[in-house]
């Protein structure tokens, strides 16, 4: 009996020493990415080992939207005590604002849909957020990260938006342009951003999809996202980013694919845009916002992705007053009968100041777009042109723009290039641009230092 006793105890001691063992941490996996220019590993997290918290241990319910967005924070804040994967299992979801939480990863399953209300009141709190390169404080995105690390969205399943009060605020009518206006004002005369408060009857700013604000070791993996509010994926003033077999669908105003701001040491790869707006609209912020923030985009790689409709392919600025260096896109394709302005176009105007230089896009295949392979234009302002006045006049540099290996059947121009007379672009280089058919001229170029094209 005594021998039985002492093996059960030891028994028992080693089950209770399991039970108390400390949940395995979140691992980092390095990747090196190859660029035309020195391009720093990239730190990511790995969830893999991580412990598992299910949202519906926490009391999700389908089609109760309360239930739900408290469970799946109750589940962010478990998992963010030593890491773990929040898991959203297969069916439909409908919730409010997800605020996520270092260390943590919202994982879809197979078949899992968040549905995100459309209602405003939901994304309260204001919260520490950006507008077209204006920071304020705004309705919270539907996913938000603020100073995360190691942080995440994976899975097979879905993120979708109801739209039908955001398609309402698409619409710019004067009280939203004089809410604008404000911000501008603000911004433009270093009013805190505590001040900047943007929520208000008139207003009407819409909120992000997914801001990852001021975080680093980001990873985006595996999911679909369908409509957004405005900007879709949004990291700002993020290092260390990896973006990839995402599949994202948005039509509407302002609906970018994936706005990289002020970000540094990125990847987006081997996912699909379907887009509204830009497909991939590099940023670094507005004016004396940016100036303050002194942070350009930096080290940006972008390969083996495809475009169904976008107005670009890949867009920097207007918002680029911090500088836009280093990107590098590789082996992408327009898909056939898209609908598509530019598939490169560089934007910028006299209150932007920051620079533009080492851009390398290569390997491109489309079919038809509706102006040229390359625009670059440097008197863009859209409606702020006679809304508010030039607070501070800076100029933009852009210099060192490469474009190699283009197929495209049609094209308006191959490429126009309207530099500003008191900085001319500088360094354009095209080698093995190959366009069937050109409508009207191959270049329209005005202030432009050393174009060189190449066959």
């Amino acid at each position: 009996m005594k021998r039985r006793s002492v093996y059960m105890f030891v028994i028992l001691f080693l089950s209770l020493f399991a039970c108390k063992q400390k949940p395995v941490p979140v691992g980092h996996q390095t990747l090196k990415v190859d660029a035309p220019f020195e391009m720093p590993e990239i730190i990511y997290p790995d969830f893999s080992a991580c412990e598992e918290f299910v949202i519906t241990d926490f009391g999700a319910v389908q089609d109760n939207r309360q239930n739900t967005s408290a469970a799946i924070a109750k589940a962010i804040d478990a998992a963010s005590i030593s890491g773990g994967r929040v898991i959203v299992p297969e069916g439909e979801w409908l919730c409010g604002k997800i605020h996520l939480k270092s260390n943590v990863n919202l994982h879809l399953k197979k078949g899992a849909v968040l549905l995100f209300s459309d209602n405003p009141e939901d994304y309260l709190p204001a919260v520490y957020t950006t507008w077209e390169g204006m920071e304020c404080y705004n309705y919270s995105p539907l996913i938000y990260a603020y100073e995360c690390k190691n942080v995440g969205i994976s899975g097979e399943g879905e993120l979708k938006a109801k739209m039908d009060l955001w398609k309402v605020w698409f619409a710019r009518p004067p009280a939203h342009m004089n809410s604008l206006k404000r911000l501008y004002e603000m911004a433009s005369t270093d009013v805190p951003v505590e001040e900047r408060q943007m929520v208000n009857d008139t207003a009407n700013l819409r909120p992000h999809f997914i801001q990852f604000n001021r975080c680093e070791n980001v990873l985006l993996d595996g999911f679909t996202i369908t409509n957004s509010p405005f900007w879709t994926i949004h990291p700002y003033l993020c290092k260390n980013v990896v973006v990839r077999n995402l599949n994202v669908f948005a039509h509407g105003h302002n609906n970018d694919g994936v706005d990289p701001e002020m970000s540094q040491n990125m990847l987006i790869e081997n996912c699909v845009f379907d887009q509204g707006d830009d497909a991939i609209a590099v940023k670094s912020g507005r004016n004396q916002d940016a100036w303050r923030l002194n942070t350009p985009t930096k080290n940006l790689v972008i390969r083996n992705c495809m475009v169904k409709n976008g107005h670009q392919l890949l867009a920097i600025g207007s918002e680029m007053s911090g500088g836009v260096e280093n990107v590098y896109m590789d082996s992408c394709t327009v898909a056939d009968g898209a609908s598509m302005f530019h598939l490169f176009y560089l934007k910028t105007n006299e209150r932007r100041g920051g620079f533009i230089k080492n851009i390398f896009v290569k390997n491109i295949k489309a079919d038809s777009v509706s102006k040229g392979v390359l625009g670059i234009e440097t008197d863009v302002l859209y409606q702020w042109r006679d809304l508010v006045p030039t607070y501070e006049r800076r100029l933009t540099s852009i210099s060192d723009i490469h474009l190699e290996n283009f197929e495209v059947n049609k094209v308006q121009f191959v490429s126009r290039i309207l530099g500003d007379e008191e900085l001319p672009v500088k360094n354009v280089f095209l080698k093995n641009i190959s366009v069937k058919n050109v409508e009207a001229e191959d270049y329209i170029h005005e202030n432009v230092i050393n174009f060189r094209r190449e066959d």
